[in-house]
């Protein structure tokens, strides 16, 4: 069943039509489009940080993040460097759902050139609705920061 969660959404130029998709074939979710809103050249790292600043401001809510860049690759990587956020890079259904049950994972990182926006979707569907596992995860995840 779907949930309604706050979801922090932003992109470089590579992403910028993946977003729009993203947001349009996922009406339920709360979004928050941090930007870029067109596809003028723009810089990952530039994104990926005011997302993640957005989030660990926003704990309290349990927010999720969604990043979209060429790959993800980038955008994955600048997001872990900042203490609380645990970003994955996913390419199907089951690189989603482990993010999120065993990484308790709270930024989904796609690659618009990579990912087919349909595919991309429903990855988005099984990371926003699967559930941290805890158990033997909890301290593993208390050990990434």
């Amino acid at each position: 069943m779907e949930s309604t969660k706050k979801v922090f959404i932003a992109n470089d130029h590579a992403g910028f039509q993946l977003k729009q998709f993203l947001i349009k074939s996922n009406p339920a979710q709360n979004w928050e489009d941090l930007g870029v809103f067109d596809e003028k050249s723009s810089d990952y790292p530039e994104q990926a940080e005011i997302l993640c600043r957005h989030i660990l401001e926003s704990s309290k809510d349990n927010p999720f993040g969604v990043l979209v860049c060429g790959s993800g690759q980038g955008m994955a990587i600048k997001a872990n460097r900042f203490p609380g956020i645990r970003a994955a890079l996913a390419w199907n259904e089951k690189s989603a759902s482990l993010a999120r049950e065993h990484n308790n994972a709270n930024v989904l990182c796609l690659g618009a050139r990579l990912i087919p926006f349909e595919e991309a979707s429903h990855i988005f569907q099984i990371f926003i609705n699967a559930a941290f596992a805890e158990g033997r995860h909890l301290k593993r995840v208390k050990d990434l920061d």
